[in-house]
């Protein structure tokens, strides 16, 4: 699994292949896992999820930006986001990253632009999760909700069990409507578990811990050993259905995602749109490489089978390189 998660890690953070499939997009087969690239074809596939009772957290996909130009530009596409819900009144809020903001750029910068969104966002009553990254970006990021915290109460964040600080954040941050997830970026030993098992353990416990303690549980997994677990774990303590949501993402296991909604669960499926989609998708199967499987055969056409086969190879290359360099 560590060579495999190494594999799509790489190719999430490769300028070329990123740029590649920028190019051609939907051809490579996106539409499957992305709900299209502007914010018109996304609030269709949203109204969509809804007539299945399924609510939906959105994403303008983007990360890691270092110019003023394209954070302004990426805030502008966000409250126009935040205007397609109110004005359509799709069951929907708002997923962010404070990197496409301008983190990297200005703190400052960065807090202004995710003020502007947080205040737009409240004026509807629309829910805004603040995303959590590598683990470079996680304090600067916890201190933006700090400090937007001292106004608004329409925010959120994410949890990710994979770090080792994980139980110390979830029960500062317990008053908080929260998304626990495994995590899905490359981190070293010394800060993350490696372990997969330790992974998953970490992660019920989370689970469960909020669940008890905390003000709204977002479940987002797409293992169903785990999604069993908690229906009895839920059952067990008395937990009322309204405490908590099970989240997946945008094209995968679409049975499932109906079938817990018609059993009577709060479903949220985490639906991002844009052309910036190849590193998200990438990291999504670094973080569980079984992940191909559950999008489907129609992501993998030629083109797609082209583009991760000239990834491997650079990453074989790579990794060929750095034995002989050690």
């Amino acid at each position: 699994m560590g060579l495999a998660k190494d594999f799509f890690i790489y190719l999430s953070q490769n300028k070329v292949l990123n740029s590649g499939a920028k190019r051609y997009g939907l051809k490579l087969g996106a539409k499957s896992v992305v709900a299209g690239t502007n914010v018109e074809e996304m609030i269709e596939s949203v109204k969509a999820l809804n007539i299945q009772g399924i609510s939906c957290t959105i994403d303008n996909l983007g990360e890691f930006v270092y110019e003023r130009e394209e954070a302004t530009k990426a805030k502008e596409q966000i409250l126009n986001v935040i205007e397609a819900i109110h004005e359509h009144q799709v069951d929907a809020h708002i997923s962010l990253k404070p990197t496409q903001l301008g983190l990297d750029i200005d703190y400052d910068f960065c807090f202004k632009n995710l003020k502007d969104i947080v205040e737009a966002a409240n004026r509807y009553n629309i829910f805004v999760n603040v995303d959590m990254e590598d683990y470079g970006h996680l304090q600067p990021s916890f201190d933006l909700i700090d400090e937007l915290s001292k106004s608004y109460n329409n925010i959120g964040t994410v949890i990710q069990a994979y770090f080792f600080r994980a139980e110390e954040d979830i029960e500062k941050y317990k008053n908080y409507r929260l998304r626990l997830v495994k995590g899905a970026y490359k981190e070293s030993s010394e800060v993350a578990y490696q372990d997969k098992q330790l992974i998953d353990q970490n992660f019920v416990r989370l689970i469960e811990y909020h669940l008890l303690h905390g003000k709204f549980t977002s479940i987002a997994t797409h293992d169903h050993n785990i999604i069993n677990h908690v229906k009895q774990f839920v059952k067990d303590n008395n937990i009322p259905l309204d405490k908590f949501e099970f989240q997946m993402l945008y094209g995968f296991r679409k049975d499932m995602q109906v079938q817990l909604a018609k059993e009577g669960f709060n479903f949220c499926t985490y639906v991002p749109f844009g052309d910036d989609w190849y590193g998200y998708f990438m990291r999504r199967l670094a973080e569980r490489p079984a992940n191909l499987q559950l999008v489907g055969k129609q992501v993998f056409n030629k083109k797609t089978n082209t583009v991760l086969a000239v990834g491997a190879g650079a990453f074989v290359l790579g990794r060929l390189s750095k034995r002989k360099k050690d």
